[in-house]
Formats: C-alpha cells, structure tokens, sequence
C-alpha cells in the first residue's frame, strides 16, 4: 500500500545492526584514546590571599578567596594530568619576586603535578633585565608574564620601545613571554611579537575572545594575523569564564577552538584549565569534557599535541 512502511529484509536489518555496531566501536575507541593521552595543563593558578595581594581579586568577587594545591586536585580529579605550568597571578608589584620564590619552592617539592613557572615581571621597568637573568637556565621558571588587559593599561602600552627591549631581553635569556591581551588589541601583539624574533611568545586564552561577542569577526581576522608570526603559540584555554554559567554548550565555544586551531595549527597550540578563573563560567571536568568534545573527530595525534607534547615542547618541560 503506498505510504506503508515496509518491513526490513534481513540484509537491511544485518547491515543497519552492522552499521550501529561499528559506531559504537568507533565511539568506544575514541573514549580509549582519549583516556590514554597524558594531559599537560600549561595553565594553572593558585593563590594565598593571606600571603600575596591581588588588586584585581576585589572586583572578581569570586575570586576572593584561597585557592591551594589541594583544591586544584579535587577540582581535577579523575582527569589523567601529568604536570602542570603555574603561570603568574597578578600579585601587587613588589611582590613578584616573593611569589616567583614561592612558586619555585613549590615546584622543588613537587606539590602536585607543579613542573615549571611563568612568573610575573615587567619588562618596561629599569630594574628588569637584572631581575629577568636570575631565572637565565633555571630549573623550574620557563617564561615571565605581565596582564595587559587590565583597567590601567592603556591600547598601545606593550609597543613601546621600553617594552620591546624588555621582551627582547628575555629571548636572549632564553625565556619565553606569555602575552594575555585584550582581543581588541591583537594587532598590537602581532607587532610586539614581530618585533622580538628571538623571543617564544605563547598567547593565553585564545587571544581573549569572548564567545558572548555578537561579532568575532574582528577577532578573527587580528589572531590569525597573531598567528602568521612563528614564534608565537596559542592556548586553548580561558574562553569559558566568558560564557554565562548553565547556559552554555561545546557548540558555543567551538567557533573560537576551531578558528585558532585552524589559523596556528596542530604544532603550534597547547591546552590551558585556567582553574580557578574558569570556574566564572563552568567547572574543570565540564571544561575539559566540552574541549574534547569539540575535538573528537581530529586525529588522535593532533590531540595528543594539543593536551601533552606541545606544552612539553613549549615549556620544556621533558
């Protein structure tokens, strides 16, 4: 009768159970892969307020609080991190040389998977290429870092020529600069990062974009302009504090992935937790959980550089 559905023939009703079973392998095999790749988190802060100040702190209201080793490892539970990279927290000025001597001690006594440093410093500063050479060869600290994208620094600050000779001085050291920025600056970065050939820039949280922005598309055209430069690396990280917590999911986030993935290529990126400031828009697992979701489908050797060799690279962490 037209317009009945007719019964399957027992090849259609093999080849659909073939079909099906070979999804759920394909589905089992990935979920394998996934859990036997080591994660490098490049990205992780902890903080004592009872130790250090962090001006910022008082207007991220949730950030005001200790976060310790111990809570890093109970937000990471059940997730197969094999080091980790503590990068700077912003503290009060005259305090980054006791937060690096912290950090460092830390590191000696192997708290965690804690393997290497980015520390604060300021590169457009007189004192800075004496504090720079201390950590010239050092065993744990790996780079320096300075927030751009705070309230008192103003567009166009990392271009001056103090700064660029601080950056420069760091390659020479060999160490790297981490440069968070904000994404309306990009352009600014493309041109520091030009300027210091010597030097291994690693840009954190994709260049700051927002997945609440109504328009990425400035963003996209700046970062890839990043990214022509070859001494610059990209994080994977950050871009979840931006999304509004409960209302969010993978295919919110997979745009700005997949554009910097594109644009830096498998060689050139590296994954990032941001615990605790991630914890702004989801939790790590739920981070964690929705990178991977997003992606999946590439080879399993382009994922294992993006969640562990990359950073071990980078970073040199081997």
């Amino acid at each position: 009768m037209s317009g009945t559905k007719q019964p399957l023939t027992r090849r259609e009703f093999v080849a659909g159970a073939v079909a099906a079973t070979a999804l759920v392998a394909t589905a089992q095999v990935h979920a394998q892969e996934d859990a036997m790749i080591p994660v490098v988190d490049s990205h992780q802060h902890i903080w004592d307020l009872k130790r250090f100040h962090l001006p910022w702190t008082e207007r991220d209201k949730p950030m005001a609080r200790d976060f310790s080793m111990q809570d890093y490892l109970e937000a990471t539970r059940g997730i197969p991190i094999e080091k980790s990279v503590y990068v700077e927290v912003d503290v009060e000025p005259s305090q980054q040389q006791a937060e690096a001597d912290y950090i460092v001690e830390l590191c000696r006594r192997k708290e965690g998977p804690l393997a290497a440093a980015v520390v604060s410093g300021r590169p457009i500063s007189d004192q800075f290429p004496a504090y720079a050479r201390q950590f010239k060869d050092h065993p744990y600290v790996r780079g320096v870092r300075q927030v751009l994208h705070g309230p008192s620094t103003p567009a166009g600050y990392c271009l001056q020529k103090e700064f660029i000779a601080g950056i420069r001085a760091l390659g020479e050291l060999g160490l790297s600069f981490d440069i968070v920025i904000r994404p309306g600056e990009l352009a600014d970065a493309a041109k520091l990062i030009q300027a210091c050939p010597g030097t291994q820039f690693i840009l954190d949280h994709c260049g700051n974009a927002s997945v609440q922005s109504p328009d990425l598309a400035p963003w996209r055209r700046d970062i890839a302009t990043v990214a022509e430069q070859k001494n610059v690396v990209c994080k994977i990280s950050g871009i979840i504090a931006f999304v509004k917590p409960g209302e969010w999911q993978a295919d919110d986030l997979a745009p700005i992935v997949n554009h910097a993935l594109t644009v830096f290529g498998p060689d050139r990126v590296m994954y990032g937790g941001d615990w605790p400031v991630c914890n702004l828009g989801a939790s790590y697992r739920e981070w964690y959980d929705a990178l991977n979701q997003i992606v999946a489908d590439r080879p399993l050797s382009e994922r294992r550089r993006l969640f562990h060799d990359n950073a071990i690279r980078y970073y040199r962490l081997a």
